[in-house]
């Protein structure tokens, strides 16, 4: 036996040493509320989306504008303080369509499929942002498509009230 029990794997034993089987229980749901602190950036960002503008910031030095804002540029390492606004409307420069179904991180059941995960770069910007597609054929989809925010009815500074993006057809 290990003098430090702590390491033994007690997952290959059935009893205990007095002969008590080792029993297991589920617990059944578990739920943990939370709160964090988001900071300026992030609240900002998310302040903007609850009146439908995509918020993004901008260096002083390269010109270079993240959407997803950011405090500092990646290039310069310089602070950023200009805020500047992008989109709603950008291209499409990646997507996947998701067909396998998981436990939503969002509200604990099963994530609905098939839905499209997407990367794009919104006007004015000059990284991109994933987001969701509401078009779940991929022969309808093509990397340099244009795409337009629908925002959801009821916004909350989230962001999820961007509902999703969606195919602009002319």
């Amino acid at each position: 036996m290990n003098p430090m029990g702590l390491y033994e794997d007690k997952r290959k034993r059935t009893h205990t040493p007095e002969g008590y089987e080792l029993l297991t229980h589920e617990s059944g749901h578990l739920e943990y509320d939370f709160n964090w602190h988001l900071g300026y950036y992030w609240s900002k960002f998310l302040a903007g989306l609850k009146e439908k503008k995509f918020l993004a910031t901008k260096c002083s030095q390269c010109g270079m504008v993240y959407m997803l804002p950011r405090m500092v540029c990646g290039r310069c390492f310089l602070d950023m303080n200009e805020w500047v606004e992008v989109g709603p409307e950008g291209v499409l420069e990646g997507f996947t369509i998701v067909r396998f179904p998981y436990i939503d991180p969002n509200h604990g059941g099963m994530k609905q499929v098939p839905f499209t995960s997407i990367w794009v770069t919104l006007d004015g910007a000059n990284t991109r942002m994933m987001h969701y597609c509401n078009e779940t054929d991929e022969k309808n989809l093509e990397v340099g498509m244009r795409m337009r925010a629908v925002w959801s009815e009821e916004r909350t500074g989230s962001i999820h009230d961007v509902a999703y993006f969606e195919v602009i057809r002319d």
